[in-house]
Parts: structure tokens; C-alpha cells; sequence
């Protein structure tokens, strides 16, 4: 009988470690970290006052300040983005309480927000819980795209948010922000590297061009890295490797304080290795066919407000975005010398284009009244199409029979045309209280057609055009207790459509799914003190949810993992509640510190599997802790250091009959360096305690020739250093 020898390199308990990062470069940029972090703290300065900025909330459909909206809302701004990032969104999304993602992916593409949101799309139709819009692009399902170089912003909106973006947004709303064309000539250059052979560079370009009365920006990068993952059969090191290129423009138009024109265009090619599952769950992959996890992501959006008679105010917002993508990977993680004396190969490609276009018209009142009004519509249609192709053959030396392999090719068209007609109500009641009220209605229409072909079965074909009629709102209740503090009251209603399921084998009654429905009842506080500087936000949340869709998987054939197939049915009801908190205090002029906390408690009931019901159970990716805190010292002559200490709980990785769970980790990050008008030098190290944490597991059969149950798990990156080095114009 096969058995694994977990002595081999890269079992999380072999004492033979992989690590290619030369000890020298490591202790040398350690001890120069460390060296930093003493002079910071030897030349702190506790007298010195220090204040903090105004924090706007950019995603709402209106601007506004954090203190005024009645919402729990993290925003990460450019300076956050700078000292704690270093190329992807992956790096900051444990600042933000109650965000995880999930991985099966090179990059992060799917989010969950309080326990709400996709694990990953192996088929069928694009159905995301998590809004995520790049300059108003969406890219809702394709988190991939989010690298962060001239990143100005990331705004993350925790709960519904039916009335601002509708079926894509049931547990919230990630809306990033590139920086905008400056009013005068200006521009940096960027040159990174790190172990792993990792290296970036990029470039940033920006001015005005009076003739036009506009401004516009141009910003460049590539980063490159081998990875974290040895592959020793093919004897490579860049298996699970980055290449990574990011373009993006702007131009703003704006001839008076009436009219304001913005254009952006993005462009962002992944072409990354993936090559991260391996039977002893380490760094080292024995795989003969390594995949690819790749996205190239083509973006443009028009953004036009403008002044109207009567004090109004309109905005239009058009915009198209096309992705293709390629995603595969080697199913059985082995090789014919690793099973010999089993033949055993299996692998899975998809290539998949999706596009969207879509158009938002608002008109409204200018803010400045005590009673403000917003209408709008917005359409938007979606196509995807795929390709997905399954390799598998198993033949066991023992036995009489040794079938054939079986190849299984699906192709499918899909296309969903989404309108709305939304509102939004703001009502002063008194010089302290303020209602707002905001409905939104939705109709959504889908169209899906595939073709299954299977070696040694008739070619299968399938279509559904289910129609879905969907309604969400909020209504809150803000109270100015002072000019910088408040508290707030919200009920909000979110939505999501329904679907099907494409897995062969599954009953009739499990093709289908209905739409699903969440009301969320929250309060929260909000202070802005300045002496000291103190920011504080805090809220307490209850969300229940009806016909709440859950995503599960079954192995139909036990020497088969790719006959491993997921599907999506609706539980009777579930329910989210927590708490959200953050502070910011900038304790004098040098010195700055803060935290923030997440806690989660989900459950899930009456969800029906094969005619089973399965036991309540919280719902997967849902941590009951999340938290992170911070301290940044900076010199006005330059010198700086940054800390920075995420972690989280424990989390199911999946739905039954998947019963593993990840272990609680907490992970280092630091930054140091000079920061001078012109230039600028830094240190930094992630993981720097070289924490092995799980971000994927999934628990089924892969090893011939029982095939029995395991839990398999994808890591995080490991510990790295790097050196970043800017010079502006």
C-alpha cells in the first residue's frame, strides 16, 4: 500500500527546510529593521501634540466624512497603503476587521465579509456577494486585479449595501481608488527587491495641461518573483511564481467648478504560477503538470458631475471591463515516479472571458440642504464565457481492469442584464439628528447555454433563463453628539440572485438555487477628538438571513478527485453578529499607533445535502477574531519605522462533510527607512516570525489507492525581507 513519507523536504515537520533566501541577506536587513525600531523608540518625543486628517468616505453615493456616515466602514488611505503594502491587496486586508479571503488562487479573488462571500468559481454562472470596483470598474469576483501601486485609497463598507450597488454587494463593498492627476508637474520612480528573487520597478507621471483645463496621470509597474513553492520533480524554484504588470491613466477635465470630467483607464496582466497543494502540505510540490493562475484585466471608466439649475447636481458613470483568464492546475499534486506503481494523472484547465458594461445616471440634490434627495438607474449587462477542460486516468497494477482515460470538455455562454432604480432620502430632523432612507429595485435576467462533452458518453446540453425580481434599502438615524462625535442607528436589506448548478451527477431537486435576502440592524459610535487625537469607531451588528446560499462539494467516484464537484443550495436561514472596532491615535507629532478588532459568530440552518440535513454549523472562512494593531514613528527630517501585528482565529475551510479547521495565527510586518522630499529609502519584512498559516483547505481523497479522506491546505507566504528605493521629481 502507498504511504507518504513525511520526512520528505517540505513536510511541515521535516527538519530538511526549502528556504532559498541566502542567511546573509536575512540577517543583515533584520538587524538593520531592528537598529530602526531602537532609534525610533530612543528619540521619541511624548511632548510634542500631534492631530489626525479628516477621514472621506469615497464609496458611498454621496462623499462623506467618516464621522457622517451611518455605516461601519474601514478606509485605508494612500499613506496606510505606502507603509504597511507592498504590491497587493493581499497585504492589507488584515487591517480590515471581519475581511478574509479565501485562497485555491495565486492571488486573493474571492472576500468574505462578516462570514458572507464565495470560496472560489470552478463553474456555472459569476455570483458574487462581495462588491469590489476599481475606479468604478467592477471587478466583483476578480480580486486578482487589485495590486496596489498608485493606490490612493481602499474604502471597505462591512454589510449590505443593497441600495448602493444592488445583487453584487449582500455583505459589502470593497471600492479602491488610484490617485488622481495632481495640479502640478510631479512624478516618482520605484525600484524594489526582495528574496525570491523579487524584483519591481514602476513610474508614476503627473501634471497639468492648462491649454485643456485638465490634468492628467500615468503610472507603470512590474513586479516579478519566483515564489514560495520548489517543485522537486521538475528541480524548479519559480513554479508558484508572480509576474505582475499594472498600467493605469487619468485625465480629469474640469473648466470650472460646474462641470468635472474623469477618465480612467487600467490595465492589469497577472501571468502568476500555481503550483501550491501538495500531499504533505509544504512548501515543497511534487506536481508534473504545475499550473497557472493568470488575468488580464482591460478597464475604462467615465465619470462626468456636473452643476444643474436649482442647486442639483449630475453624475453619470459608464463603464467596460474585459478579462481573460486562464486558471489550471495539476489535480493529482504528483507524478509518475511520486504514485509508481499506480498510474495516476489528473488536471484541470479553464479559460474564461468575462466582460462587463455597465451605466449609472444620478441626480440629486448638492448636500447643502437639510433635506437631500438622490435618484438614479443603472444598467448593467455581463457575458462570460468558458472552457473548461478535466483530465483524469487511474489504473491500479493489482487489479484485472485498467480503464481508460476519461477527458471532459465544457463549454458555456452566459450573459446576465442587470437594471435598477435606486433612492436615497437625507432628512435633517433638528440641528443633532439626521434620518437618511435609501431603497433600491432590481431586475436581473440570465441566459446560460454549455455543451458537456465526455469521453465514452453522449454529448450532454444544457440552457436555463431564470429571472429574478430583487429589492434592498437602508433607513438610519444618525445623532451628532458633538462636532466630533456621533452615534448611529442602521437597518439595512441586501440582496442576491439565484442560479444554477452544472456538476454532472447531481439530482434534479440540486440544480437549482433561489435568491437569498439579509437584514442587517446595527449601532455605532464615531469620535473625532482632537485633544489628544483620538479617532474611535465602533459598532455592534445583527444580520439575519433568509434562503441564505451555502456552497458544498461531494467526490462522486472515490479514485477520481476530479469528479470532486461543488454546488450551491439554500439552508432555511443563518444569522452573522459581532462587533467591529478601531482606533487611531496619534500621540504626538512623531509618534502615531492604533488597533483594530473584529469578533464573528455564524450559523447556518436547515441546509439539506442528498436528501440529509446537515447539522447547524458556523459558516466556513468566518474567524470569531480578527485583529491587528500598529505604531508608526516618524522624524520631520526622514527617518521612520512601522510595526504592524495581524491575526485571527480559527475558521472551518469549508462545509461539511469537510470538518478541518485552520489554526489561529498571528503574523509581523515591518517597515523602516528615510523618507526625505526627494527620496526614499526602506527596509521592510512580512511573517517576519515565519508563521506556516493556511489560507484554503479542502479535506477529500487524493492519495491511490484507497483514496481516503485528508486535509489538504494552501499556505501563506512565508517570512521575506526586501528593500524598496523611490525618487521623485
Amino acid at each position: 500500500m502507498f504511504a507518504i513519507d513525511r520526512r520528505a523536504p517540505g513536510y511541515p515537520g521535516c527538519a530538511c527546510p526549502v528556504s532559498r533566501r541566502p542567511a546573509s541577506i536575512a540577517l543583515l536587513l533584520a538587524a538593520a529593521g531592528a537598529g530602526l525600531v531602537l532609534a525610533a523608540l530612543a528619540h521619541a518625543d511624548p511632548a510634542a501634540p500631534g492631530e489626525l486628517g479628516e477621514v472621506v468616505v469615497t464609496a458611498s453615493l454621496r462623499p462623506l466624512s467618516d464621522l457622517d456616515t451611518a455605516a461601519s466602514v474601514t478606509v485605508l488611505d494612500a499613506a496606510t497603503l505606502a507603509a504597511s503594502g507592498q504590491q497587493h491587496i493581499e497585504d492589507v486586508l488584515g487591517l480590515v476587521p471581519n475581511l478574509n479571503w479565501a485562497g485555491d488562487t495565486a492571488r486573493p479573488r474571492y472576500f468574505q465579509i462578516r462570514g458572507i462571500g464565495e470560496l472560489q468559481q470552478y463553474q456555472g454562472a459569476p455570483n458574487p456577494s462581495i462588491g469590489f470596483l476599481i475606479d468604478d470598474i467592477d471587478f466583483s469576483g476578480l480580486g486578482t486585479a487589485a495590486t496596489l501601486f498608485d493606490i490612493d485609497q481602499i474604502d471597505v463598507l462591512r454589510g449590505p449595501q443593497g441600495a448602493r450597488y444592488g445583487a453584487n454587494a449582500l455583505g459589502g463593498l470593497i471600492y479602491a481608488t488610484s490617485a488622481a492627476p495632481t495640479e502640478e508637474l510631479s512624478g516618482r520612480v520605484e525600484l524594489g527587491a526582495a528574496d525570491y528573487d523579487t524584483q519591481s520597478y514602476g513610474a508614476v507621471v503627473s501634471g497639468p495641461v492648462t491649454a485643456l483645463d485638465s490634468g492628467f496621470r500615468l503610472a507603470v509597474q512590474r513586479y516579478t518573483s519566483d515564489g514560495y513553492y520548489t517543485n522537486a520533480y521538475l528541480g524548479r524554484d519559480n513554479v508558484a511564481g508572480f509576474d505582475e504588470l499594472t498600467l493605469r491613466g487619468r485625465w480629469r477635465y474640469q473648466p470650472s467648478t460646474d462641470l468635472r470630467v474623469d477618465l480612467s483607464v487600467l490595465h492589469v496582466q497577472i501571468d502568476d504560477g500555481y503550483d501550491d497543494f501538495s500531499v504533505y502540505n509544504g512548501r515543497t510540490t511534487y506536481s508534473d503538470q504545475p499550473g497557472v493562475d493568470s488575468q488580464h484585466s482591460t478597464g475604462i471608466a467615465l465619470r462626468v458631475e456636473a452643476a444643474l439649475p436649482e442647486s442639483l447636481k449630475l453624475t453619470t458613470i459608464a463603464s467596460y471591463a474585459d478579462s481573460p483568464m486562464k486558471y489550471s492546475y495539476d489535480g493529482d499534486w504528483g507524478n509518475p515516479q511520486f504514485w509508481a506503481p499506480y498510474v495516476y494523472e489528473s488536471s484541470e484547465v479553464q479559460e474564461r472571458e468575462r466582460s462587463t458594461r455597465s451605466l449609472e445616471l444620478r441626480v440629486g440634490s448638492d448636500g447643502a440642504r437639510s433635506t437631500n434627495w438622490l435618484v438614479g438607474l443603472y444598467a448593467q449587462d455581463l457575458r462570460e464565457t468558458l472552457s473548461d477542460t478535466i483530465y483524469n486516468l487511474y489504473q491500479d497494477p493489482t487489479q484485472d481492469y485498467f480503464p481508460p482515460a476519461t477527458n471532459t470538455v465544457t463549454t458555456s455562454w452566459y450573459r446576465a442584464r442587470s437594471t435598477a432604480l435606486f433612492g436615497e432620502l437625507d432628512q435633517e430632523l433638528g440641528h443633532a439628528l439626521t434620518l437618511s432612507a435609501g431603497l433600491r429595485g432590481e431586475q436581473r435576467e440570465v441566459a446560460y447555454s454549455d455543451v458537456l462533452a465526455s469521453s465514452g458518453s453522449p454529448t450532454l446540453e444544457r440552457a436555463y433563463n431564470p429571472t429574478d425580481r430583487l429589492w434592498g434599502g437602508n433607513l438610519s438615524l444618525g445623532w451628532k453628539l458633538s462636532s466630533a462625535s456621533s452615534l448611529y442607528g442602521l437597518v439595512s436589506r441586501g440582496y442576491k440572485a439565484g442560479g444554477f448548478n452544472l456538476s454532472p451527477g447531481l439530482p434534479t431537486d440540486e440544480l437549482y438555487f433561489g435568491p437569498e435576502s439579509d437584514l442587517n440592524i446595527e449601532v455605532g459610535y464615531k469620535a473625532d477628538l482632537a485633544h489628544p487625537a483620538v479617532r474611535l469607531d465602533s459598532s455592534l451588528f445583527y444580520t439575519r438571513r433568509t434562503a441564505l446560499q451555502v456552497l458544498t462539494g461531494t467526490q462522486l467516484q472515490a479514485d477520481n478527485p476530479s469528479s470532486f464537484v461543488f454546488y450551491t443550495g439554500n439552508a432555511t436561514s443563518g444569522f452573522n453578529y459581532g462587533l467591529e472596532s478601531a482606533i487611531e491615535y496619534q500621540a504626538t507629532s512623531r509618534l502615531s499607533a492604533g488597533g483594530s478588532l473584529g469578533l464573528l459568530q455564524t450559523r447556518y440552518h436547515g441546509f439539506v445535502q442528498s436528501g440529509v440535513e446537515l447539522p447547524d454549523r458556523e459558516l466556513p472562512h468566518a474567524p470569531p477574531w480578527q485583529g491587528a494593531v500598529h505604531a508608526t514613528w516618524r522624524d520631520p527630517r526622514g527617518p521612520f519605522v512601522r510595526v504592524d501585528v495581524t491575526g485571527m482565529g480559527g475558521f472551518y475551510f469549508d462545509l461539511p462533510p469537510n470538518p478541518t479547521v485552520s489554526r489561529p495565527y498571528a503574523l509581523l510586518n515591518a517597515r523602516a527607512g528615510i523618507d526625505a522630499a526627494r527620496w526614499s529609502v526602506s527596509l521592510w519584512g512580512r511573517n517576519l516570525l515565519d508563521k506556516n498559516y493556511a489560507v484554503r483547505g479542502f479535506y477529500f481523497g487524493d492519495v491511490p489507492p484507497n483514496f481516503p479522506n485528508q486535509e489538504f491546505v494552501q499556505l501563506g507566504p512565508p517570512r521575506t525581507f526586501g528593500v524598496s528605493v523611490t525618487a521623485r521629481l
